[in-house]
């Protein structure tokens, strides 16, 4: 991943992961086992519960695969790799002064192909 492009979201919005993009041939199963897909995956989770709150939905999204994934998942893990290249140089800085809390939020009804559940996130501004 050195050598990956930095981009600007940890996921793109036109990424539908779902469990039809799994290993399907031998030749996918074989290429797979090769590919720290869960390590990576776990690599991720311990960074956003630690540093990277940013992480969470993309994070989660990947996480859901782990037992199967497919060539479609480790891009997109590769996606939040390349994100976190392009952003390692970010912080947050809190100044003195009033402080003034904004919250959004947002839900996604059913869009999860495989079980049908919703997906929910917040944003929390200070």
């Amino acid at each position: 991943m050195h050598n990956g492009n930095p981009v600007d979201t940890p996921m793109d919005k036109s990424c539908v992961l779902s469990k039809e993009l799994y290993r399907k041939t031998e030749e996918e199963k074989k290429r797979m086992t090769k590919i720290p897909y869960a390590s990576a995956v776990g690599s991720l989770m311990y960074a956003m519960m630690c540093t990277r709150p940013d992480l969470c939905f993309a994070v989660g999204m990947v996480s859901r695969y782990q037992s199967n994934p497919g060539p479609d998942h480790w891009v997109a893990v590769k996606r939040i790799l390349r994100y976190l290249k392009g952003t390692s140089d970010l912080a947050l800085c809190y100044h003195g002064g009033s402080l003034r809390l904004v919250g959004y939020s947002d839900a996604d009804r059913s869009a999860d192909r495989d079980e049908r559940k919703s997906t929910s996130g917040y944003a929390f501004l200070l």
